[in-house]
């Protein structure tokens, strides 16, 4: 484990991410963390890349983390039981004041057990709660337990927590508070589109497990929309957690060879750009709703995991939070059986041949993000001030 010179009286903060997106939320905790300790600050941390680029590499390898589902989830145990005993004993012995846990919930909680074990005298923050409004509220107490303070990105997740002594405070939607824009001329000058030729994104996921089960049923309702309408340009932005995989896949599926592949870097522009997408349920849906880009969203899981969460667990009926955000379909949602090429690529049809099922869902998209956003300071600066202002009431 690498850490930065320590000062002569540091503040030691520990990040801990375990897949992409919560690598991402972890690297733009840092300047603001910093601002809130001055100099004091010395950071270490588990991560990927993005916290790496903010000079916190990390040791464990952050694509063992990603695990889909409740039966993956039993077969990656000890795998994940082990890095968190890992993760652990690496904040411990940084002699970590404060530990932030991003995201990753059954890693994370694992994380957060094993610190309060071997550093007691640490700060545990949650940063970004389990979606116990969807499923398994029972994760209310458990979390409670395990940490000090949850930082919320949703206004509607508080009252959850009223039963519990957990300090919760809402910092609002990362996604929501990032104020970079793309160049919607960018990619096509590049690539030498037009401007009035439609562009199509397609996004399988950050996992693997989601490329893998969404693969043919993508693929193919692209095909079909593109018999139909043969001007449309395809766009893959592609995670670094699963670049490697579709690549490697495109060797042999010709439907991917006819996709232009894009780096994570390349994203704001491509979404600038995008006319629709066919996308992958998850924090995605959120970019592309603050972007305005209509989109249509297919998501599948194991069978098995599948019917436990329908028939106990699941306890809202849509999948994205956009949908969620005003209690209505906006964005349709085709999940496990009903993902198929057919119905995904009747609904990307409808929103390229009806101007008035693309306006209606542009026009809902707006209505979800206004009630998503909270405005002032960012999401990042927020949490920083949370936390800062929880370890001096501790201190």
């Amino acid at each position: 484990m690498q850490t930065q010179n320590a000062p002569e009286n540091p503040i030691r903060i520990f990040l801990v991410a375990g897949e992409a997106s919560g690598d991402v939320l972890a690297a733009e905790l840092i300047e603001p963390l910093r601002a809130q300790f001055g100099d004091n600050a010395v950071f270490a941390g588990v991560g990927g890349p993005a916290l790496a680029a903010r000079g916190v590499p990390s040791s464990i390898d952050m694509s063992q983390l990603s695990v889909l589902g409740f039966f993956e989830g039993l077969m990656a145990w000890r795998r994940v039981s082990r890095l968190a005993k890992e993760t652990a004993k690496q904040a411990a012995a940084f002699k970590a004041d404060i530990v932030v846990l991003v995201d990753s919930w059954g890693f994370t909680m694992r994380v957060a057990h094993a610190v309060r074990a071997l550093r007691p005298e640490a700060l545990l923050v949650k940063y970004v709660g389990p979606q116990v409004w969807a499923t398994r509220p029972g994760r209310v107490k458990n979390l409670a337990a395990a940490v000090d303070h949850l930082l919320s990105i949703h206004a509607f997740e508080a009252p959850y927590y009223v039963q519990t002594d957990l300090p919760v405070t809402f910092v609002g939607n990362p996604v929501l508070s990032r104020k970079a824009r793309g160049d919607r001329a960018a990619l096509r000058q590049r690539y030498n589109i037009a401007d009035d030729t439609k562009v199509l994104l397609v996004l399988f996921g950050s996992r693997r497990a989601e490329f893998t089960r969404l693969h043919d049923a993508f693929v193919q309702a692209v095909e079909d929309v593109r018999a139909r309408h043969p001007d449309l340009m395809v766009f893959c932005p592609l995670s670094g957690a699963i670049a490697i995989q579709v690549q490697a896949a495109a060797s042999e599926d010709r439907r991917l060879q006819d996709m232009i592949f894009l780096d994570e870097a390349d994203n704001a522009d491509a979404f600038a750009t995008a006319d629709l997408a066919l996308a992958c349920s998850g924090t995605v849906t959120t970019e592309l709703a603050a972007a305005g880009v209509p989109m249509v969203v297919g998501y599948k899981i194991g069978g098995l995991t599948w019917f436990l969460l329908k028939t106990f667990f699941l306890k809202t009926r849509y999948a994205s939070l956009v949908n969620i955000a005003v209690d209505e379909m906006i964005v349709p949602e085709f999940i496990q059986e009903a993902c198929t090429e057919t119905a995904l690529s009747a609904a990307l049809d409808a929103l390229l041949s009806d101007p008035d099922t693309y306006a209606q869902q542009k026009y809902g998209l707006g209505r979800a993000i206004a009630n998503l956003q909270s405005g002032g300071p960012s999401t990042a600066h927020r949490a920083a001030e949370v936390i800062h202002h929880a370890f001096k009431k501790r201190a």
